[in-house]
């Protein structure tokens, strides 16, 4: 397990929170259901279920930050970004309540998540390899500076006058200039088209 710096647990602390909110919602949107206050029946259960569902990937990632694994970044993040749009969506909506709390959250888990002890943590290539190389030491399956793996080749080099397997003389050549102040004429390729 990685190093875990303080703004990575907030920002696990403020995923696993929202993740709460998700699920509290999805709660609502089935006793709604339930009650027959919801629009449709069946658009009632579906929220529900896809509520739940989200809640559920929601606190998935909050346990991947906890855990420090770099999957879990950017999921973290656009999950700011979302719960970032919904605050101002319900703030456009007069609905303070929810949107000012939701604006907090998005701007606490952006900053812990963007804190640069965060993103070294999340970052990081090696955890700690015990066989790491010294300067100058080539790891097994590694080749020296030079040398080719087995089964590799290097590109041939092409010698003047010989062209590469593709390449027509052509293509290596470039047109000539052409003198300042004439205007190239282009004939076109189908004929009666001037």
């Amino acid at each position: 397990m990685g190093h875990r710096p303080a703004t990575l647990r907030a920002a696990a602390a403020v995923q696993a929170v929202e993740s709460a909110v998700v699920l509290a919602a999805a709660v609502l949107a089935g006793v709604d259901t339930a009650a027959g206050r919801s629009y449709q029946q069946g658009s009632g259960i579906a929220l529900t279920v896809i509520g739940v569902a989200s809640a559920a990937v929601l606190a998935l990632v909050a346990s991947g930050l906890a855990r420090v694994r770099r999957w879990s970044r950017t999921p973290a993040l656009l999950t700011q970004l979302f719960f970032g749009i919904v605050g101002i969506y319900l703030l456009q909506a007069h609905r303070l309540e929810w949107g000012v709390p939701l604006l907090v959250l998005a701007a606490a888990g952006l900053a812990a998540l963007l804190a640069p002890p965060s993103l070294r943590a999340l970052t990081r290539q090696e955890q700690t390899r015990p066989e790491q190389a010294k300067p100058g030491q080539t790891r097994p399956g590694q080749a020296k500076p030079g040398q080719e793996k087995a089964g590799q080749t290097r590109p041939r080099q092409a010698k003047p006058g010989q062209e590469q397997a593709g390449q027509t003389r052509q293509a290596r050549t470039r047109p000539e200039p052409r003198p300042p102040g004439k205007a190239s004429r282009r004939r076109s390729a189908r004929p009666g088209a001037e």
